[in-house]
C-alpha cells in the first residue's frame, strides 16, 4: 500500500500563481486558500469588491481536497447528546444552518460546472451492534425534532452491508470527489478576476484598527478588513481567538477496483455512503472509479506549525483491519494508496464564526463534517465584512467572545476513544 503525501483523489494544478513580492493594498484579503476561503473570495469578487487571496500552499491543498468527500447535513457532535445540551429552537438553527451548507455546495456545482463526479445520493449514520441502532434510532427522533432531514432504516431492505443493521438515512446531500472539485472551484476562483497569491503563508496578521497588515515572508497586505479561513492552520496566527482549533490529522485508504457483483454478494445494494456511531467515526463508499474509500478510524493531534507528512503506517494498517472487519466477504481485496489531511477541530466541537479583531473575522467549520459548511461559512462571512445585515445561519454560530476553553482533543484522548470503540465492538461480536 502507497502512502501519499498528497490528495489520492486528485492531481495537483498544471499550473501555479506567483507567490506576493512586496506590498499591495486591497479592500478584503482573505487567508487561507482552502474551500472557505476560495467561497469568501468568489462572492466579495461577485460583488466588486477588490480581494486578495494568501494560500500557503496552493488553493484546496490542504482539507478541501483530502476529505472523505461527503456533502452532508450534519453537524460534527451527536445529535442525542446536542438534545441534551442545546435548546430546541438553538437545535432547529444548527441543522437549518446544515442543511443550507448541502445545497449551497450542490448550487456552486451547478453554478461554476464544476466535475466532481458529484453524487446525489444521502449518507447512511450506520450502526454495527444492536447498542448502536438503538442510539441511532434515539437520534432519528433528535432529528426529527430538530427539523433534520432523515429517517430511521433498519434489517436488510435498507440495502446495507452484512454486519450493519440499520441506521439513518440522511434526506439530502451526497459524495463528491473532493481532489476535482476543489481543482474546480481553484479554476473558478482564478476566472473571477481575483488576485492569488500561492506558496504565500501569513506570518502574522495586525489590525491597527482603521487598516489591517498581514505580513507574508516577501511582502505585506495591507487592507480595510480579513478573513481567516484557515482551517487547521489557524493557532498559527496570534490574532486568532485563543484555543480556537486543534489540529487533527484524519487518514484515507482506498482499494482496488470491486466487480459490481461482490457488492450485490455482501448486500450492499443500495451502494448508500456510510458513517457509522462509534465515538471516533468510520466511513465506506464507492467511488465511481469502482473502488472503496474509506477513512478516520483512528486520529492523531497535532500542533503549528503544521508538517507536511504521510498517514503513520500503523493508522493505515489500522484501518485496513477495520475493513476486514466490516467487510469480510470482501477480504481479498487489496488496499491500494493512503493519504490523509490536517482539519480543524473547535473546542466546541461545533461549526463557528466570530470577529479575532474589530475588523478581522475568523471562521472554524470544519470538525470532520464541514465539506460545505466551511464553503457556506466563507460565502456569508464575506457579506458580513462588506457590511450586509447578519444571515440567520451565521448568527446559529456565531461566537460573541474572543477566545474559548483550552480544548479535550489531545493524542491520549483520542488513544482513549480509540480504545473504547474497539472494546465496544469486541463486545458485540460477542453479543453481549
Amino acid at each position: 500500500m502507497e502512502l501519499l503525501n498528497d490528495t489520492g483523489w486528485a492531481g495537483q494544478p498544471t499550473t501555479v500563481e506567483p507567490s506576493l513580492t512586496g506590498d499591495i493594498d486591497c479592500d478584503v484579503v482573505v487567508i487561507g486558500g482552502g474551500g472557505g476561503g476560495m467561497s469568501a473570495a468568489l462572492r466579495l469578487a461577485d460583488k466588486g469588491i477588490d480581494v486578495v487571496l494568501l494560500e500557503a500552499k496552493t488553493l484546496g491543498w490542504g482539507a478541501t481536497s483530502r476529505n472523505a468527500g461527503y456533502i452532508t447535513n450534519s453537524v460534527a457532535a451527536d445529535p442525542e447528546m446536542l438534545g441534551f445540551l442545546l435548546k430546541r429552537e438553538r437545535l432547529r438553527e444548527l441543522y437549518r444552518y446544515a442543511e443550507h451548507a448541502v445545497h449551497f455546495a450542490e448550487d456552486a456545482i451547478k453554478h461554476h460546472a464544476i466535475d466532481c463526479d458529484y453524487r446525489q445520493e444521502g449518507i447512511v449514520m450506520a450502526a454495527v451492534s444492536k447498542g448502536q441502532l438503538r442510539h441511532a434510532r434515539r437520534n432519528a427522533k433528535v432529528l426529527a425534532e430538530a427539523g433534520s432531514a432523515g429517517e430511521f432504516v433498519e434489517g436488510p431492505e435498507a440495502g446495507l452491508p452484512q454486519g450493519f443493521l440499520g441506521g439513518i438515512r440522511e434526506g439530502v446531500g451526497g459524495t463528491v470527489n473532493p481532489g476535482k472539485f476543489a481543482l474546480g472551484l481553484r479554476a473558478a476562483t482564478l476566472a473571477a478576476g481575483v488576485r492569488v497569491y500561492e506558496s504565500t503563508p501569513a506570518r502574522d496578521v495586525v489590525d491597527a484598527g482603521g487598516r489591517v497588515t498581514v505580513v507574508t515572508q516577501n511582502g505585506k497586505v495591507r487592507a480595510r478588513k480579513a478573513l481567516l479561513t484557515t482551517n487547521a492552520a489557524s493557532n498559527s496566527l496570534p490574532i486568532a481567538p485563543k484555543h480556537l482549533a486543534t489540529p487533527v490529522w484524519t487518514s484515507l485508504v482506498e482499494t482496488e477496483p470491486i466487480a459490481p457483483e461482490r457488492l450485490d454478494e455482501i448486500g450492499w445494494t443500495s451502494r448508500a455512503p456510510l458513517v457509522t456511531l462509534h465515538m471516533i467515526l468510520e466511513s465506506y463508499r464507492v467511488t465511481p472509479r469502482g473502488t472503496i474509500a474509506f477513512g478516520t478510524r483512528r486520529i492523531q493531534a497535532g500542533r503549528n506549525p503544521l508538517p507536511d507528512r504521510t498517514p503513520a503506517p500503523h493508522v493505515a494498517e489500522d484501518l485496513v483491519r477495520g475493513f476486514h472487519d466490516r467487510f469480510p466477504g470482501l477480504r481479498d481485496i487489496k488496499p491500494v494508496k493512503a493519504w490523509g489531511g490536517w482539519i480543524g477541530m473547535s473546542s466546541t466541537w461545533l461549526p463557528v464564526a466570530g470577529e479575532a479583531s474589530d475588523n478581522v473575522l475568523y471562521s472554524a467549520a470544519c470538525n470532520g463534517h464541514g465539506f460545505a459548511q466551511a464553503q457556506y461559512v466563507g460565502h456569508l462571512l464575506a457579506d458580513q465584512v462588506t457590511g450586509a445585515p447578519m444571515h440567520e445561519d451565521l448568527a446559529a454560530i456565531w461566537h460573541d467572545r474572543k477566545r474559548f476553553w483550552p480544548s479535550f482533543v489531545s493524542n491520549p484522548a483520542l488513544y482513549l476513544g480509540w480504545l473504547a470503540d474497539r472494546a465496544a465492538d469486541r463486545l458485540a461480536s460477542t453479543g453481549k
